[in-house]
């Protein structure tokens, strides 16, 4: 299976994860609303074809020309590309990551996900190469006494022992971690981000019978505000970016009107049908 091929079926995964579009048969009513819909911006790219077109199934008409015409984009025709110059890539990125051991793969990865490879290679430069951590210590916690071992490199293996964690956090909301590394203790400071994260407010729900109570299509984290109350705003103004899981999806207001109230900043996480913004509808 070609890389290609691979990004159409992880797009398709979250093109099908989106309620309206659990079946390739797109219900009577969700056409309708195509031009309203918040999609994924990947999701919309696909629908566009910059990923190709899938073999089997196609893509789903008419939503997919409903959700292009309200958003004023056309079908993508891959075969108008220019070449795409890789040695540019190679040297633009050997010069901002001196560091890092780049191999060909990489260079694939930064053409097809620039935003994503970019994130991947700022967080190696701030905590190194965690290629050799076991998977479940990167993803789970480890217990106090607990123990574990890998080889940084040959012939280097590296002990690790979690020993204890300080009961309080400081002014900056960090806690001391104390460790041994090869039975040397050590400690460290580290963000308590579930303490922080905890402290989430219960956010007020929008409102299904008012067109104008804009709802969080999905969970996320709002990375970007692009209106402010008091504005007026036509139906497909941009409002504001939510982020989940790398994908970024631009809320859109399905109406026109004024902007009454906007409930969310930079930073706040959300949960599917809080309310966003609230649209005040023309008497």
């Amino acid at each position: 299976m070609c890389i290609r091929d691979r990004y159409q079926r992880r797009v398709r995964g979250r093109f099908c994860s989106i309620p309206c579009c659990q079946s390739i048969h797109i219900s009577r009513r969700s056409r309708a609303k195509a031009g309203t819909l918040d999609l994924p911006s990947s999701v919309i790219e696909f629908l566009q074809g910059k990923i190709g077109v899938p073999e089997i199934y196609g893509l789903p008409e008419p939503f997919t020309t409903n959700v292009l015409s309200a958003k004023g984009l056309a079908p993508y025709k891959g075969e108008h590309l220019p070449p795409f110059n890789f040695d540019a890539l190679k040297k633009d990125l050997k010069a901002k990551y001196e560091t890092y051991k780049f191999r060909e793969v990489d260079f694939v990865s930064a053409a097809l996900y620039p935003k994503v490879f970019k994130e991947y290679l700022d967080f190696t430069a701030t905590y190194g190469d965690l290629s050799a951590l076991p998977t479940q210590y990167f993803i789970l916690p480890m217990t106090p006494g607990e123990e574990l071992s890998w080889e940084m490199e040959k012939g280097g293996v590296q002990i690790v022992k979690f020993t204890a964690v300080s009961n309080g956090i400081d002014a900056n909301g960090q806690r001391t971690v104390f460790f041994e590394v090869n039975g040397q203790p050590l400690s460290i400071q580290v963000v308590d981000k579930k303490t922080l994260s905890s402290e989430i407010q219960q956010r007020e729900a929008a409102d299904p019978t008012n067109p104008g109570s804009i709802g969080a299509p999905m969970n996320g984290v709002v990375v970007e505000i692009r209106q402010e109350p008091g504005r007026s705003v036509s139906a497909g103004t941009p409002l504001l970016v939510l982020s989940a899981m790398k994908m970024e999806t631009v809320v859109s207001s399905p109406v026109g009107g004024k902007i009454a109230k906007l409930n969310v900043r930079v930073g706040d996480q959300v949960k599917t049908g809080d309310l966003l913004c609230l649209v005040e509808l023309p008497k």
